[in-house]
């Protein structure tokens, strides 16, 4: 069984994160989706999400590409999740391009996709600021 993983916040999920799992999910057998939580967006990335972790975690294990949800809570935990799920395929959106690719030191294959060019979190909260004014 090939296991793949991806990370994201996924927040206002949309349909350029559905593309992303589809696409990490035809990687391999098994898709395990490790969401950023409340604390690690606030704390580490400077977010603060619209939907909390556990609102984010059940919309994205109701997705049918995804077999496993995990929380991240820190940057450092790649490495550690790669070795405790057996992953042989990392997948992340290409504007984190080169930046995982100390995951090949573990066995791990590093994919960067093409993200959805027409759509993201931030474009829409800016849409969404933007029509309120």
């Amino acid at each position: 069984m090939k296991r793949v993983i991806t990370y994201g916040t996924f927040d206002l999920l949309h349909y350029g994160h559905v593309n992303l799992l589809q696409r990490a999910k035809a990687l391999g057998d098994y898709l395990i989706v490790a969401i950023s939580t409340d604390e690690f967006n606030w704390d580490m990335k400077g977010k603060k999400c619209y939907f909390s972790y556990d609102e984010r975690k059940r919309l994205v294990e109701a997705i049918r590409y995804v077999d496993l949800v995990i929380p991240e809570e820190s940057w450092e935990q790649k490495v550690s999740d790669a070795r405790e799920y057996h992953i042989d395929t990392f997948v992340i959106g290409d504007d984190w391009e080169g930046k995982f690719d100390f995951l090949k030191d573990e066995g791990v294959e590093v994919v960067y996709l093409a993200r959805t060019p027409e759509i993201s979190t931030t474009q829409i909260k800016k849409d969404l600021n933007t029509d309120n004014k």
